[in-house]
């Protein structure tokens, strides 16, 4: 899949603006992407506050009865390991991310048998204001896209944030702006790039990357690399041709 297929997928899921063209989007991109299924959930508001929640997926009806007629949500291995991963995990690293009890074994057989045979799930957090995940599913003992993954990953993200904003979730009106420093520090993140690779890219030290990013961080009152990087996407200080075009000319 190259940029421009990335970019016209990506720019489906910012102009769905109801939880039903969403879903329409969701389940044309798990197609393009190689798998069968989706789900997207988000929930804003949270730590007491009072809020709202979205839910689109596109599992089997007998295997959403299950999940919602037990409560499964409640003590989902998913939901649990996305607290404890940045990006994107495939649903046989869950055991190396959180500890897996007989029951949530039990329960992974039974989707199984309900055409839920592997999945990667994509995971962001706001703490105290949004929580979400994107879930892309295999139905078949087939494997899972690898190639696709870190595609998922980004689309994945960015359809937790459109699904944010339709449930209400708006942005401080009055955007952080960063220094040119700071964007280049988090362009070059977005690129997969370490801090010390960062650094020797700069001409700066390692050390002196870690602060750019954690200012970077600060005004985006964001915690972790991933959500800059999101961050700085939809506030346009880089693009979807600035990470990806450099690799053309190296």
């Amino acid at each position: 899949m190259n940029q421009e297929q990335i970019e016209s997928l990506s720019k489906t899921i910012l102009r769905a603006l109801s939880a039903d063209a969403l879903h329409e989007a969701m389940d044309r991109i798990a197609i393009a992407l190689g798998f069968d299924r989706f789900a997207l959930s988000v929930d804003v508001g949270l730590g007491g506050h009072s809020g709202t929640s979205m839910l689109v997926h596109s599992y089997p009806a007998s295997w959403a009865d299950i999940y919602i007629g037990f409560n499964l949500a409640q003590t989902d291995p998913v939901r649990r390991a996305g607290e404890s991963s940045l990006s994107g995990f495939r649903w046989r690293e869950i055991e190396h991310l959180i500890p897996i009890t007989p029951i949530e074994r039990v329960t992974f057989e039974t989707g199984r048998k309900h055409g839920m045979v592997d999945g990667f799930t994509v995971p962001r957090h706001l703490p105290g204001t949004v929580t979400g995940s994107c879930t892309f599913v295999t139905a078949t003992e087939r494997p899972l896209p690898e190639r696709m993954l870190i595609i998922a990953d980004i689309l994945g993200a960015i359809a937790i944030a459109q699904a944010s904003r339709l449930s209400g979730w708006r942005r401080p009106i009055k955007k952080p702006r960063l220094t040119d420093r700071q964007r280049d520090c988090v362009l070059w993140a977005a690129r997969g790039k370490t801090n010390w690779e960062i650094g020797r890219i700069l001409g700066i030290s390692k050390e002196t990357v870690i602060q750019h990013l954690k200012e970077a961080r600060d005004r985006y009152d964001t915690s972790n690399r991933a959500s800059l990087i999101l961050y700085a996407l939809f506030d346009g200080l880089i693009s979807f041709s600035d990470i990806f075009r450099w690799r053309e000319r190296v």
